[in-house]
């Protein structure tokens, strides 16, 4: 024992200087690596057994049970069976006899290293692995110690890692569910017999605070007086012991659910036992208990109370979240709820409306549960509630005694009470999910559309008022001014932005059911903050430096404020109502629809006319905002109803216009006098949108003849007036472009004065681009790096609108595109001569790439064939290897940008149908293959790989008989057996590519070739072409089988899957036959036998889901072989 001994204070002291912290690094690895060294020998276990049972020191204990961790899970194949059953039984004496001793981590290690022997040897060489959990269970003593086993065999067994065969997997799941109902019946039996041994046993109950509450509602819930008595009982106060065991039982159910199938095992008495416990959760008073002392011991088992009830809603969460119920546990689910809704009546109890939220507060606070992240009962509570609506409540809507409204007006009492902004927006989401169950219902089942509606309209009118009135702050100021509307999250708005944006959806919602009833709730509350907005001009008075509000006492200013924030939320609530104004439902709606735009454009025009955005104010840091907003939100408000002026327009333009006339002409004249460098950007970006809403959307005819747009053309094409900001400027400018460009509706072709309108285009554009012209002749020339600087801002400048111009009509019509290229055609040559002497500024060959590629999108007819050939001869010359190579490798993101540019470019030529540019097709062939993809092909970085092989996808699809000349004589003749092959060298070079691309890391990259692939298989039979079939497919199946062995895209397993067997399954015999017996001969790190085994257990399944299954096993199977044999001693035998 000398030896052991002396091993013993060695490994003491080596662990307590690797733990010191004036160990440096270098010595720490030096310890490392003895450490491994050591436990890499043959029989260190016996050492590391003499080290448990000898030492007190927690890194020792836990280095020992990791070298014992090791030894089973990697190298047991190769272990004596002698050695192993003096191992299965040391292991357990030890836990036995040192388990009340232990610290729990250390414990909790030597069970999960025993459930680990285990998961490999029973029930054949250690029988009695789950009867003797089941004794510690059963024993009072050792009952949480069994418990611990049992969660842990649930974690380690029923969902195992991949280091055991397919079949030992499926074993072990058989084992367990055998024992399902076995352990049930226990875990019940305990809680059962903790919670009666508490729970007060008086012959008649004192009446309990909670006596009143079996009222109407819990009887209707309840369907059983008993069950409901049962639910009012006291709750018991357990001892410690008591608490730690039940917690332990709980969180045993809450793992043993999350695998075990729905079925009579999970017994009414386990649910009911389940639901008592969670009651510790929503009692406050068991909490405010445990502070009558003041004692921090009473404060911990407060805590411990609350998790009891945060684990109990686990156990119940995790049942609920299951969407397959058999039929015969349907009626266990119902009393779920029915239990559950009685503790959301307990909740939401009110005796004024302060305690109910009082007491969410008292159960949001977080309580650890054990190796987890602390958790709220309101969280579980909440995950509950939207488990039910959005996986339940269709199947149990029907049934007559489950009281759908009464649950509604619990969740509404639930929702508005909620302490915390996430805890509502948590709410307002299984509203929303209820209303999406509601509609889609309504839509299936129109026949009884009003009898759905009206049990529901009570429930819904008030879900709308209160939703409304917590977006405003004259009902809630407080819980609104701690919202943050400064910092932006992932999605780019404040935390202001969502709670508004998440709350307009809501009402969106309400409106598309009931749009009469939306409408009239809203409406009189935008008109009450109308008229204090519209009454400010009372208040302007006329000062030396300009217009003064004269509204000074603070708490006017306030209450001002509070009034223009909820004008601005309610002006955004209007606008996103639009849509419900327009299509089958115009007629009915429009006169409600003709108030709100009338009121809109009154607003609008208002706010322009007494400039309130320049206007001086007693607290110009708050107000001037405030005021800006509400002219901006009406502007927007007012563009939303777009699509409804362009429907009043079709259906008045032959009688009578003039009602219609009056509003554009008077929206005009507000947006008007915005269009200035002088306004504030968020100002003039809304009159800008509207603007081009009026144009591009409505498009009345009479819309160029207004003086306000005329105006606004004069401003834009002088070139004395200073230019508005980039955004603006680009906006206008499309504006302008498309009320020259767009056909107005209604109206014959001859009637569209096209020649004129032409005329005038031609003018605007030439305006815009004086500038840009002139620099044809003079940027040949050197320039010095101002006067570069200079021309970079013209070309930014120009091309920005006319790339805007012409996205905005590429999906005209055939005339508006015509004129628009007549426009712009010195414009685009111009471009494509500066081209060359800026190749080398890849900042402007971006901008200039990104022009022409929108002119490829939507004018190459107009364009004519050649001068796009031109073009692309001109990219293709000035792209040489040097360039590219130039672009990717030294100018980095954007140099990367101007080469993705540019193929995307060649993606739109090389999809054009017809003959036209087919000759392109073999110098963009060479292109790609032999000057961009060797530069791209060893780089790690994903730039340009995407766009190339999106390049040669489209190649491929676009221009297939290219490759595959199929005459539809040679189909027809079935003797023919295969098509004329052309340019193979071309065709294998690009197959090629996207093999390699599969064994590159990006994920993505992958996905997208994958979906290529299987494109082409689906549209050109590509896996069935003879020079793939013949010399490439198995060398994919080899590829794709290798990336699932490796985990390399574990998150595409299913993708490979199913494009393996469709390889596969062009040549099934060649598979089964030559591929796979060749593929195993091919493994390294199995052995023959192994092989063998693999072989076989891969049937012979020609159906996909069996085949993919047959494709996961073998890859399980051959990871799992290598694991063992790598664990395996030198030298060893294998039978």
């Amino acid at each position: 024992m000398a030896s052991e001994e002396a091993s013993l204070r060695a490994l003491e002291s080596l662990m307590t200087e690797f733990f010191h912290n004036c160990t440096t690094n270098e010595r720490k690895r030096e310890i490392e690596e003895l450490l491994n060294n050591f436990a890499q020998q043959i029989g260190a276990w016996r050492f590391c057994l003499y080290f448990l049972s000898s030492t007190r020191n927690d890194y020792v204990m836990m280095y020992s049970l990791t070298v014992f961790e090791n030894l089973i899970n990697k190298m047991w194949l190769g272990v004596p069976s002698q050695d192993k059953m003096e191992i299965r039984s040391c292991l357990p004496k030890l836990l036995l006899a040192h388990h009340k001793t232990l610290p729990y981590f250390i414990r909790n290690k030597l069970c999960k290293v025993i459930v680990d022997i285990g998961r490999q040897d029973w029930p054949m060489f250690y029988h009695d692995f789950f009867t003797n959990i089941l004794q510690l269970i059963q024993s009072p003593v050792t009952t949480p110690l069994g418990l611990i086993m049992l969660k842990t065999t649930s974690e380690e067994l029923a969902c195992p890692r991949e280091d055991l065969s397919v079949a030992r997997k499926e074993e072990l799941r058989k084992l367990l569910l055998d024992q399902v109902q076995t352990v049930l019946g226990l875990l019940t039996g305990i809680l059962e017999s903790i919670w009666d041994k508490h729970s007060v046993t008086a012959a008649t109950p004192p009446p309990s605070p909670t006596s009143g509450e079996s009222g109407d509602l819990l009887s209707s819930l309840l369907q059983s007086p008993s069950a409901a008595k049962l639910l009012n009982q006291p709750i018991p106060i357990l001892d410690t012991e008591s608490e730690y065991i039940c917690s332990l039982a709980l969180e045993c159910l809450a793992h043993l659910f999350s695998w075990i199938p729905l079925s009579t095992s999970i017994t009414p008495s386990l649910l009911t036992t389940i639901f008592h416990f969670a009651r510790f959760g929503c009692d406050t008073r068991v909490r405010k208990m445990s502070s009558v002392n003041g004692s921090s011991q009473n404060s911990v088992l407060g805590q411990e109370r609350g998790r009891l009830g945060v684990l109990a809603m686990s156990c119940i969460n995790e049942l609920m979240s299951k969407n397959c119920v058999p039929m015969e546990f349907e009626e266990y689910l119902l009393r779920m709820f029915q239990q559950t809704f009685y503790l959301l009546q307990k909740i939401t109890k009110e005796n004024n409306a302060h305690t109910v939220k009082s007491r969410l507060e008292e159960l949001d606070e977080r309580v650890l549960c054990w190796g987890r992240q602390a958790e709220s009962y309101i969280e579980k509570f909440t995950d509950f509630l939207r488990l039910f609506v959005s996986v339940h409540l269709r199947r149990i809507e029907s049934y007559s005694q489950f009281p759908v409204v009464e649950f509604l007006a619990l969740l509404f009492k639930y929702t508005f009470h909620q302490p915390t902004h996430e805890g509502y927006f948590s709410c307002l989401d299984i509203w929303t999910l209820f209303l999406d169950y509601l509609t889609s219902k309504i839509k299936s089942r129109l026949a009884d559309k009003e009898a759905v509606l009206n049990r529901y309209e009570d429930a819904l009118v008030l879900l709308l008022t209160e939703v409304l009135n917590r977006i405003q702050f004259r009902y809630n100021q407080a819980q609104l001014e701690e919202l943050d509307d400064e910092t932006l999250d992932d999605d780019q708005q404040t935390e202001w932005q969502r709670y508004l944006r998440q709350s307009l959806e809501v009402v969106a919602k309400v409106m598309e059911l009931l749009p009469t009833h939306a409408f009239s709730t809203l409406f009189p509350v935008l008109q009450d903050n109308l008229e204090v907005y519209l009454g400010l001009q009372q208040f302007v008075v006329t000062s030396g430096t300009g217009h003064r509000l004269n509204i000074t006492a603070e708490n006017d200013c306030r209450r001002l404020h509070c009034s223009l924030r909820d004008l601005s939320s309610l002006l955004q609530a209007v606008g996103r109502l639009a849509e419900y104004f327009i299509g089958d439902v115009f007629a009915a709606r429009f006169n409600d629809a003709l108030t709100v735009v009338e009121r809109l454009v009154k607003v609008t025009l208002y706010g322009s006319q007494i400039k309130l955005y320049n206007i001086e104010t007693a607290v110009p840091s708050v107000l001037k905002p405030d005021l800006i907003d509400v002219h901006a939100q009406s502007l927007a408000a007012l563009q939303a109803y777009a699509h409804w002026l362009a429907q009043f327009y079709s259906e008045v333009h032959r009688q009578n216009p003039e009602q219609f006339i009056s509003l554009v002409s008077t929206a005009l004249e507000a947006i008007t006098p915005l269009i200035s460098s002088k306004v504030q950007e968020k100002l003039l970006l809304s009159a800008c949108h509207l603007l081009v809403s009026l144009a591009t959307t409505v498009r009345p005819v009479f819309l160029i003849s207004i003086p306000a747009v005329q105006k606004v053309f004069n401003r834009i094409t002088d070139t004395s007036a200073q230019r508005l900001p980039d955004k603006a400027q680009v906006l206008v400018c499309r504006a302008l472009s498309n009320v020259l460009l767009l056909p107005w509706p209604n109206l014959p072709e001859s009637e569209q004065q096209w020649a004129v309108r032409s005329t005038n285009h031609a003018s605007l554009i030439s305006a815009l681009t004086r500038e840009y012209r002139q620099l044809k002749s003079s940027a040949i020339l050197p320039q010095r790096k101002v006067q570069l600087e200079d021309t970079k801002v013209i070309i930014h400048q120009t091309l920005s609108v006319l790339e805007d111009i012409v996205e905005s009509i590429s999906g005209e019509s055939t005339k508006s595109r015509q004129i628009c290229y007549q426009s712009l055609q010195e414009s685009v040559q111009v471009s494509l001569a500066l081209f060359p002497a800026f190749i080398h500024q890849s900042d402007v060959t971006d901008e200039m790439l990104s022009f022409f590629l929108t002119l490829f999108q939507g004018l190459r007819v107009q364009m004519g064939v050649p001068f796009t050939e031109q073009i692309i001869q001109t990219f293709l010359n000035m792209f040489t290897r040097e360039q590219l190579a130039e672009s990717i490798l030294h100018e980095g993101s954007t140099g990367c940008r101007v080469v993705e540019k540019f193929l995307k470019i060649l993606q739109v030529v090389v999809q054009e149908p017809g003959q036209v540019f087919k000759p392109f097709l073999p110098s963009v062939i060479s292109l790609c293959m032999e000057q961009v993809y060797p530069i791209i092909a060893e780089r790690s970085s994903p730039d340009v790989k995407a766009e190339l092989f999106e390049l040669l996808f489209r190649v491929l699809h676009h221009n297939w008989r290219y490759f595959f000349k199929s005459s539809v004589l040679a189909s027809v003749q079935r003797g023919v057996a295969e098509e004329q092959m052309e340019n193979e060298a071309q065709f294998s070079a690009i197959m090629q590519a996207f093999g390699q691309s599969f064994l590159q890391p990006d994920i993505h990259l992958f996905k997208q070739n994958l979906f290529y692939l299987e494109t082409l298989n689906t549209k050109q039979k590509l896996y069935h072409k003879k020079i793939f079939r013949t010399t490439m497919l198995f060398q994919f199946v080899n590829v794709l089988l290798q990336v699932l062995v490796h985990k390399s895209h574990d998150l595409l397993q299913e993708e490979i899957g199913i494009a393996t067997y469709n390889m596969a399954s062009v040549d099934f015999d060649g598979f089964y036959s030559a591929f796979l017996p060749e593929f195993l001969a091919n493994c390294d790190g199995v052995d023959s036998n192994q092989k063998n085994v693999l072989g076989r257990n891969f049937k012979m399944d020609r159906d996909l889901p069996s085949f993919t299954q047959n494709v996961h096993r073998l890859v399980n199977d051959l990871r799992y072989y290598r694991l063992c044999n790598d664990s395996l001693p030198p030298g060893t035998v294998k039978l």
